[in-house]
């Protein structure tokens, strides 16, 4: 186990547009604020498409399953974090009928607008926290 904490700077807030895809909105929002750290605080919005991934199997590391689909969806929450400038980003999303999430990707087309709210942490130093590692590895 790992914990580390870190203040928070200051709120950005990223609203893609229809049309634009969620994901790149989010790289594009990060890199023009300047934004090397931080944590994904809310998201609210809707989808046309969607893409994601979950982990498949339990065999680590896991392999991935990645779906992918086309209707009217309203975004839940985007959650997950900013390390080294790279966004690893979350997404749910739900239909009348079922909500549905995972690992964001490429593909998830905004229908309305889509609002993100992030909190820059300067002073964390998350880089390596979303790879997997061997539990032998973890500790060292």
């Amino acid at each position: 186990m790992k914990i580390h904490g870190s203040a928070v700077s200051r709120i950005v807030y990223v609203r893609a547009e229809t049309g634009e895809d969620l994901l790149v909105a989010l790289r594009q929002g990060v890199a023009e604020a300047g934004i090397k750290s931080g944590v994904f605080l809310s998201g609210a919005g809707s989808l046309a498409s969607y893409h994601f991934h979950v982990v498949r199997t339990t065999n680590l590391p896991p392999g991935n399953t990645f779906i992918e689909g086309v209707g009217a969806f309203d975004i839940l929450t985007v959650t997950g974090a900013i390390a080294a400038g790279q966004v690893h980003a979350h997404v749910t999303f739900s239909t009348p009928h079922v909500a549905m999430g995972g690992h964001l990707e490429e593909g998830c087309e905004v229908l309305t607008f889509a609002l993100v709210a992030i909190a820059e942490t300067p002073g964390a130093d998350l880089i390596g926290w979303d790879t997997f590692l061997p539990r032998e590895s973890a500790s060292q």
